[in-house]
């Protein structure tokens, strides 16, 4: 049974469907990635998982259950955890504060299981352990992506939603955070992840799909797609 399932899903803006009928499952423990132009619907489908945009047809599963209709905030208890686009710190707290709104979206079973949450948290970013009492809207551009991702991992996904996480980056920034999903990857958690780094992102991945206008045109593994001809002349400049 896969972790995530897509079922004939349908989103749309009004009468703009921006998504139409896609079926797409990750399993569990898989780095699944959507590529694809702006405007394919990449966005609008992760904001359909995470519950922030309804589906007007098809259904969400996750392990198992049917979360179509669940309200956003009883996802994350299941398990769905989203670091949005756009990153979506809270400038003005702290980066301690803004980890601390991770920690309560969900439930933890002791004050342990937190602590040893927040120390993976502060092992994976050094970063942010270094500059735990410094204001967010203060940090460089790769600081505030670090802490977006710290936040949503305070929350202790089954499946972390990752959703353009290079963004605007440097190019050393880049890697560095790509080295760090993979990590993550590896220690356990499930992640689906959106991403125009399209090289970067299809080297990393067990699986990936790609969009266009919607609907998906192609799936693959990672580095399957990676060696595709109209891959790499559609997305990695490659003729």
């Amino acid at each position: 049974m896969p972790l995530l399932e897509l079922q004939d899903m349908t989103v749309a803006y009004g009468r703009i469907e921006a998504v139409r009928g896609i079926s797409i499952t990750v399993e569990e423990g898989e780095l699944v990635t959507l590529i694809g132009a702006n405007g394919a619907g990449k966005t609008t489908t992760m904001r359909a998982i995470s519950g922030i945009r309804p589906v007007s047809r098809g259904r969400i599963l996750f392990d198992g259950k049917d979360v179509t209709r669940m309200k956003a905030h009883l996802r994350v208890l299941e398990g769905i955890v989203q670091a949005p686009e756009g990153r979506g710190i809270f400038p003005g707290m702290t980066v301690i504060e803004n980890l601390e709104m991770g920690a309560y979206a969900r439930t933890f079973a002791s004050k342990a299981e937190h602590d040893e949450t927040l120390d993976r948290v502060f092992e994976l970013f050094p970063r942010l352990a270094e500059r735990k009492d410094q204001v967010g809207g203060t940090m460089s551009g790769g600081e505030q992506q670090m802490l977006a991702i710290g936040r949503a991992l305070m929350a202790r996904p089954r499946l972390l939603l990752l959703d353009e996480p290079s963004m605007g980056l440097a190019p050393m920034v880049i890697q560095q955070i790509f080295r760090i999903v993979s990590e993550i990857n590896a220690q356990g958690t499930t992640v689906l992840l959106v991403e125009q780094n399209a090289q970067q992102a299809l080297s990393r991945s067990d699986r990936a799909y790609v969009l266009e206008t919607g609907e998906v045109v192609q799936t693959g593994g990672g580095k399957e797609l990676l060696a595709d001809s109209s891959i790499k002349e559609a997305y990695l400049g490659v003729a």
